[in-house]
């Protein structure tokens, strides 16, 4: 009974999800066949049907067999089919023991047919990439990787042990470890702060911040709010601190959070989850905090495009890109794809500090690879997994578009990154770097009960928030958390 109930929450949630972790998304259909005939490929469009494609070597008896399940995250896609193959090809020919079986699963199908496995008893033995909200769609499948690490004191000294934390679950223990990275950081306009004649923010963390009056400042909240509103600026030239600015007719803003929602907005005052460790519904009071300063931003202070102006031509959907946003909070995977059109100097800058720690929280989006608890075979997928986060990591993270999360391999990473990107070469990509110790553990991607109802339900919160002036945000709040309780309930009683 336990394994129906968990596939009746997980396909009724998949039908509807459309879930990312940097490169990927997915969502819906059935058991793979996990017969091991050389190069077998079996695709359908019909989610009752088979849609995995598995990729083998010819079988080796004396094998130990591995089924590694791509779908989650990044890989799906066919460009990454041969790729993926040549990793199985390496990993087979690199030793004698372990047989690697690779199941390709369309992304919209993946997290049921994943489900269904699992349920089915039929489960693979390593799943990946996927992101934290991958992984936590399948609370409770996954295998605590330390025991392993502890057994050959696996060597962790080439990754930052802030990283390596980020992938430790409270409850169920060190789930993951670091592969491919796409931290946080504040993308920055210099032209918009050349022309008000500002300072830019730090580089780096724990550096000060110049102000307009040419005192050292601490890099917080405070700071950024203050020249967020000197950098807001309305069609006649008035910046939003002047007593003649039109919050009608703003044409540039100081600040935006870009491509988000809610969770990953509050983030900025320090990390937090909607679920308290009891699994009840919560929003931690910092990040109450948070809702009412990015109103207030909105509305009030008006730094931050609120609905109206975030679906007009001044930010034209794509906020930093547009030219008329001053500071920017993005992700690595952002500049990867989406500024192919700027023509402004910009650079990178640290996150500020917020109230809560007394530091930066630099929200992570992250993949990694998981051995699922199922598996008959853990000491065999705990040798693939080392070959794909060890040896191989380079190879593999390029081939995923990520920053590898090795502190070995990021050099020669960002020299290559930056070839693509307009200025490239001059960009400050150490606060990169630097930010993977300010990640957000709990991550705002992390578990919630029924997770795509609760999810619609506090961006329906947060869109509402931009849409309206004169909210009572408190009480909208307290409504939140009453309709999430609901919707946890519901899923507890499933």
């Amino acid at each position: 009974m336990k394994n129906i109930r968990f596939l009746h929450i997980i396909l009724l949630a998949a039908l509807s999800m459309l879930l990312f972790a940097c490169g990927g998304s997915g969502s819906d259909p059935e058991e793979a066949d996990t017969s091991s005939e050389d190069t077998t490929t079996t695709e359908t469009d019909s989610s009752t049907e088979d849609t995995t494609e598995e990729v083998t070597d010819e079988s080796s008896g004396d094998r130990t067999q591995v089924r590694w399940f791509v779908g989650l995250g990044a890989g799906s896609d066919e460009p990454m089919f041969e790729p993926q193959e040549q990793v199985v090809a390496d990993f087979n020919a690199s030793q004698d023991e372990i047989e690697l079986v690779l199941e390709i699963v369309d992304a919209d199908q993946a997290y049921a047919t994943l489900a269904t496995q699992i349920a089915a008893g039929n489960a693979p033995d390593i799943v990946g990439p996927v992101g934290i909200r991958g992984r936590d769609f399948f609370r409770g499948a996954w295998l605590d990787l330390q025991p392993l690490i502890d057994a050959e004191s696996y060597d962790l000294s080439d990754f930052d042990p802030a990283l390596v934390e980020f992938y430790v679950d409270a409850a169920e223990g060190q789930l993951g470890l670091p592969f491919a990275i796409f931290p946080s950081f504040l993308s920055v306009n210099y032209d918009l702060f050349d022309e008000a004649g500002l300072e830019y923010p730090p580089m780096e963390y724990g550096a000060p911040y110049v102000n307009a009056d040419g005192e050292e400042v601490a890099w917080d909240l405070d700071a950024l709010r203050d020249v967020a509103l000197l950098l807001t600026v309305d069609a006649n030239g008035n910046d939003a601190t002047s007593p003649d600015f039109d919050k009608d007719n703003i044409v540039q803003f100081g600040y935006y959070e870009q491509w988000t929602d809610f969770r990953g907005v509050a983030t900025l005052f320090g990390p937090g989850s909607l679920v308290d460790d009891s699994g009840n519904a919560q929003v931690p009071d910092h990040w109450r905090d948070a809702a009412k300063w990015f109103y207030d931003a909105q509305w009030n202070d008006v730094f931050y495009p609120n609905g109206i102006y975030d679906a007009s031509d001044i930010i034209a959907g794509n906020a930093f890109e547009s030219g008329n946003v001053a500071m920017s909070h993005t992700h690595l995977w952002y500049h990867g794809c989406c500024i192919g059109n700027i023509d402004f100097t910009w650079n990178l800058a640290a996150v500020p500090a917020n109230e809560l720690t007394g530091a930066p929280t630099a929200k992570m989006h992250a993949d990694t690879f998981g051995i699922m608890k199922s598996s008959d075979n853990p000491e065999a997928a705990w040798e693939v997994l080392k070959f794909f986060l060890g040896d191989n990591a380079e190879e593999m993270t390029n081939m995923y578009g990520g920053m590898p999360a090795r502190l070995s391999l990021q050099d020669t990473y960002f020299e290559t990154f930056a070839e693509g990107i307009a200025n490239g070469d001059t960009i400050n990509w150490q606060v990169v770097v630097d930010s993977m110790a300010y990640a957000d553990n709990p991550n705002h991607e992390s578990y919630m009960p029924s997770p795509q109802e609760a999810n619609d339900r506090y961006n329906e919160f947060w869109s509402l928030l931009g849409q309206e002036p004169d909210r009572d945000v408190d009480a909208d709040i307290d409504l939140l958390i009453e309709d999430l309780q609901a919707i946890y309930d519901a899923a507890g009683n499933e």
